[in-house]
């Protein structure tokens, strides 16, 4: 039995959620904030067999989308300007399969 959490984007989960959910699988949502961003995110928790894990991240790679967006970088010293704007990759998730001695539902 494995335990995939995965840290996605706020604008993703939705979408996320419901391919993992129309393939069988439970999902526990819990709503996050993280990475130097600070943007709003979710992690999502799943309970599953050892054979599904593949299945599940071909699921996850597949609905999450990448796209490129722009923040402010602070300035060091105080200015009249925001900082500089700087161009990053968001999206897609980040992933982590962990081995899980017992499971189970109520």
């Amino acid at each position: 039995m494995k335990m995939v959490m995965a840290v996605v984007q706020a604008d993703d989960v939705v979408a996320i959620s419901d391919a993992l959910v129309n393939a069988g699988y439970r999902v526990t949502r819990m709503a996050t904030t993280g990475g130097w961003l600070r943007r709003e995110n979710a992690t999502l928790l799943l309970g599953v067999e050892d054979n599904q894990v593949s299945h599940v991240l071909r699921l996850l790679q597949n609905t999450g989308s990448h796209r490129t967006t722009y923040v402010n970088v602070p300035t060091e010293l105080p200015s009249p300007q925001e900082g500089e704007m700087m161009e990053v990759q968001v999206g897609g998730a980040t992933v982590f399969v962990l081995d899980i001695e017992r499971f189970e539902r109520y």
